[in-house]
């Protein structure tokens, strides 16, 4: 069983289903609201325990009743959640998702608490991998990478300016094709792998600039992208760090990224292995 250690958010999900998508400066009625707990950093924690692997979570939550519902999946499902930590007078990471019905979603989020997780305020962890994502700051995800020891995966997510330091000590970077224009060619300064996802398109894996292998997800009906992501960022590192070939497993993340898509909330759509292996 892998060992990893996540740093990054939590947020509590609010989601309005709707019949559509608004478009700018337009009010679209009549949707259906839900709960979900969610952030980058949660969903990549509670996807990786899900997985197969054992998960720490290193975060930041407000002193509120959002974080008790923000945090109930990853205390039902195993995580460790001994260095996630309340801050007094801040607010839990809230996220705002309107969600159509063919899945796709747009998305606004209010940090709180996250953008409180410093440097200092944790030690290098001691586990086989650490993931971390750009909902927290980006002098701490700089911090872990330089520190850390073990298989570094970075979600460049969303899209920020980052330490090239960064990319040149990662194993493992994962970017959507937004996020990957945006860094343009400020990637290759990544030695290690480069993870590109296209949705249901066609998703690969590069090194030194040149493609290694390519996995098309497997075909769903999907109902809610959110999360979809994270969890193939997961299962992506959990494969890796598990000894399987690149091709192996950019194949089982595409499955594991897919299958999350066919229920709503990001947490609450989270695959097990035995789901996964069905589709990979």
């Amino acid at each position: 069983m892998p060992t990893i250690t996540v740093i990054g958010s939590v947020n509590l999900d609010i989601v309005a289903k709707a019949a559509r998508l608004p478009a700018p400066g337009e009010t679209i009625t009549d949707a259906e609201l839900h709960h979900f707990p969610g952030g980058k950093g949660a969903n990549q924690a509670l996807a990786a325990q899900r997985l197969g692997a054992h998960v720490s979570l290193i975060a930041r939550v407000g002193e509120d009743s959002s974080a008790d519902e923000a945090l109930k999946l990853l205390r039902e499902g195993g995580v460790d959640l001994t260095n996630c930590k309340a801050v007094p007078g801040a607010a839990t990471g809230t996220a705002l998702i309107a969600v159509a019905p063919t899945g796709e979603n747009q998305i606004v989020v209010a940090p709180g608490a996250n953008r409180t997780l410093q440097p200092n305020d944790f030690e290098p962890p001691g586990t086989d991998a650490l993931i971390c994502q750009l909902e927290v700051p980006v002098d701490t995800v700089a911090h872990a990478a330089k520190t850390f020891g073990g298989f570094f995966c970075v979600n460049l997510a969303p899209a920020k300016r980052i330490d090239v330091a960064v990319l040149q000590r990662a194993d493992l970077v994962v970017v959507n094709e937004t996020e990957s224009a945006w860094y343009g060619n400020t990637l290759a300064a990544c030695t290690g792998l480069i993870a590109t996802t296209r949705g249901s398109g066609t998703a690969t894996l590069q090194q030194g600039g040149d493609v290694i292998s390519e996995s098309t997800p497997p075909a769903v009906t999907a109902v809610d992208t959110t999360g979809a992501g994270d969890t193939f960022t997961a299962a992506l590192t959990v494969a890796l760090v598990e000894g399987q070939e690149p091709a192996e497993a950019l194949r089982f993340a595409c499955a594991a990224g897919a299958v999350a898509t066919m229920r709503m909330g990001a947490q609450s759509s989270l695959p097990g292995r035995d789901e996964v292996d069905k589709y990979a």
